[in-house]
Parts: structure tokens; C-alpha cells; sequence
């Protein structure tokens, strides 16, 4: 459910910003041009996707590039904030920042800004969301940093940072939907080897590839070897808007993950797992 503060109260307070006379915390900025982000609308309002107790995504098509953010927090006085993940930066038309460090069952206060190309302020009036109860615990991901997984290789890390810098291989990890690793440019040649919390009969993993707004960075086809040398695979995903689960029977205490088709660029991984027969 959300809830709206009208636009004009949003408006207002920037306004008073925008023509305080300057001091040592303050700019005098004349000219400045805010616009609510209705005008900007290309596929309805901005709306909360895949929202669980921990993050969730902020979705919004925008009829003209901007570069998008949103604040958010418990009061109005939000205190964190989100961006694009696009990689390919600045101003675009598709729009999805991530909203990390969620509490469940909580009341959130947000606020969708963008700035376009000619210096134009949009921003929509504050909206609520509430996130859901705490999950209940699932199946054990042995490959999680948490349960005791890591990685032994990977083709690369964008910008060449290391596993657990921001696009490292950590990142498939983690159990977090709002991170992702990131190949450089590795497109079919890329891949990640990781090291299970303990050798075990596996019954199935699941596989989220990441992709991007300029058609890029999608594994489409994929296989897996084992530390035995067992090749598995190859598996199809259809696409890159949620896990894709597919039943195997193995034992194994690595596996690695080989990119057999992709649309190129930055392959890589939102999250990777892998679970114990039942």
C-alpha cells in the first residue's frame, strides 16, 4: 500500500532552497528548474518489485534519460539513498536501483529523483512501502559465503578489483539480490569456480544471471564441472529476472560455472547457489 504526500509540499520545501541567499551551507541557485516526475512518466509511476524482508527494487521507465536515485528511510528525514547499477552510467530511460538494508515488517518513506540532460530537477511526492514479515529460514546454500562457500577462481572482476570489492565474485555469493559480480568484458569466456561449505551429494542449484539495459552481460547457456571433473550441462536460462533452479544429482565439493552462450560484455552472476539432496 502506498501512501502519497502531495507534490506541492516537495516542491515548496526545494523552492525555499533554491532561493536562500548563499552562506558557508548554501548556494543561491536561480535558475533552478524542478519539474514533478509525472511529466517524465513513460510507463506509469515508479513502483517497489521483488520486495522482501531485506531489499527490494525500485522500477520506473522515464520518457526522456535522467539519472535516477532514491531516498529512502523510516521517517520522511529517509537517510539512505539508492542509484542505478547500470554500469554504462549516466543518464538513461530504464530505471532500477536497489534498496538494501531493509528491516522486515517495516514502514519505509521514499522518494524517486532524477536529474536530465539540461539540469532539470524531477521528483515524485514521498510514497510508502512496508516490507513483509521475516522469511522463514530456507534450505541451506552451500555455496553462501555464510554457510562456508568461497571462491577459488574467476575469469575477472570488473575494473579488475578483487573478489570481495563492489562487481567482485563475493557477490554471487552473498545472498543479497542488490549485488552482483561482474566479469570485464569476459562475454562466453567467462566463469567463477566455487568451493562448497563441505563436500556433499547436491540435488539442485539455482543460477541468477545478471544483465544490463544495453543488451549485454546475459548468460544464456551454461555448464558445470565439478572438482571431480564431471561436466554437467550445458543448461539453458530463459531469462535474467529471477533464479533459475535446476535439479542435479552429484557429489561435489567445488563447482564451476562456464559461460557457454551470452549476449557478451560483463557476464556474470546476481547469486549462485547449490543444495544437498533431500
Amino acid at each position: 500500500m502506498f501512501r502519497l504526500i502531495p507534490a506541492a509540499i516537495v516542491f515548496a520545501s526545494l523552492a525555499v532552497f533554491a532561493v536562500q541567499p548563499a552562506t558557508a551551507q548554501s548556494v543561491k541557485v536561480p535558475d533552478l528548474n524542478i519539474r514533478p516526475i509525472e511529466d517524465v512518466f513513460a510507463d506509469g509511476p515508479p513502483r517497489i518489485a521483488d520486495l522482501s524482508d531485506q531489499d527490494g527494487t525500485l522500477l520506473f521507465v522515464s520518457s526522456i534519460p535522467l539519472a535516477c536515485s532514491v531516498v529512502y528511510g523510516e521517517t520522511t528525514a529517509f537517510g539512505q539513498i539508492a542509484v542505478d547499477q547500470d554500469m554504462d552510467g549516466g543518464a538513461h530511460t530504464d530505471h532500477h536501483p536497489a534498496l538494501s538494508g531493509l528491516k522486515p515488517d517495516t514502514l519505509y518513506h521514499y522518494r524517486v529523483q532524477g536529474t536530465a540532460i539540461d539540469g532539470t530537477l524531477y521528483a515524485s511526492s514521498v510514497m510508502t512501502f512496508r516490507t513483509p514479515k521475516a522469511a522463514a529460514a530456507g534450505p541451506l546454500n552451500l555455496a553462501s559465503l555464510e554457510a562456508g562457500g568461497r571462491i577459488l577462481n574467476v575469469s575477472s572482476n570488473f575494473g579488475g578489483g578483487s573478489n570481495d570489492a563492489s562487481w567482485g565474485a563475493d557477490s554471487a555469493i552473498d545472498g543479497r539480490r542488490t549485488t552482483e559480480w561482474s566479469s570485464n568484458g569476459d562475454g562466453d569466456g567467462g566463469f567463477v569456480e566455487i568451493a562448497l561449505a563441505r563436500e556433499a551429494r547436491l540435488g539442485a542449484v539455482e543460477v541468477w544471471t545478471r544483465s544490463m539495459s544495453n543488451n549485454t552481460a546475459q548468460i544464456f547457456k551454461f555448464t558445470l564441472t565439478t572438482d571431480k571433473g564431471e561436466v554437467l550441462g550445458p543448461y539453458e536460462l530463459p531469462d535474467a529476472s529471477k533464479p533459475h533452479r535446476f535439479d542435479i544429482v552429484v557429489t561435489a565439493k567445488s563447482l564451476r560455472l562456464d559461460v557457454v552462450s551470452s549476449n557478451g560484455g560483463n557476464v556474470g552472476l546476481v547469486e549462485f547457489a547449490a543444495y544437498a539432496a533431500q
